[in-house]
């Protein structure tokens, strides 16, 4: 056998095996990438039900970030993000089966911690076009060119805007009182 058959062999053996493989693992980051997936572990059930609720979901624009939007890192950081979507499956995955209590509160808390304002970003990107709301300008303005030792992140103001158990929200388009921020919390001064 000469040397290019041997060559387009392997290479044929290569595809036959890396399509399939490449293919399913395609397959499962896709749909355990969905909200409805989230939802299947019993702890998560009362945050997607919040997220419904929310404007994430409910918006005069129509779009609807989802639990990877806001979770994980963009999916253009391929290796980023599949890292921290293994790493977060995995640990919830280890939680589930061996921690008896799931404490909600603590968990909200571990994952706010985990935001940094390239998430909110992805999605809000024209924070300081706000010609009706000044003060809105200034917060953001502080927060995307915060002085060293004065950085914020978007959930130091924001932290109630998706996950909170209020049975409704007051959107823009249906209600004279927009959302406003309910700005620092007194803990984080």
């Amino acid at each position: 056998m000469n040397r290019y058959a041997k060559v387009v062999i392997w290479v044929a053996l290569g595809v036959v095996v890396a399509f399939p493989l490449f293919s399913m693992t395609y397959f499962t980051m896709v749909r355990t990438s969905t909200p409805g997936f989230c939802a299947s572990c019993h702890e998560i059930k009362p945050a997607v039900k919040e997220w419904r609720n929310s404007t994430h979901v409910n918006n005069a624009s129509g779009v609807v970030a989802d639990c990877m939007d806001c979770h994980l890192p963009a999916p253009h950081d391929t290796f980023n993000f599949f890292f921290a979507k293994t790493y977060h499956g995995a640990k919830d995955v280890v939680k589930h089966f061996i921690i008896e209590e799931y404490d909600r509160e603590k968990n909200r808390k571990a994952a706010y911690e985990f935001f940094d304002n390239d998430q909110c970003q992805k999605c809000h990107r024209n924070l300081l076009y706000m010609p009706y709301k000044r003060g809105a300008m200034r917060a953001h303005r502080s927060v995307i060119f915060a002085r060293p030792g004065h950085e914020k992140r978007c959930v130091d103001c924001h932290y109630d805007l998706v996950h909170n158990d209020r049975l409704t929200v007051t959107f823009r388009q249906y209600g004279n009182l927009p959302y406003q921020a309910k700005g620092l919390r007194l803990e984080d001064l």
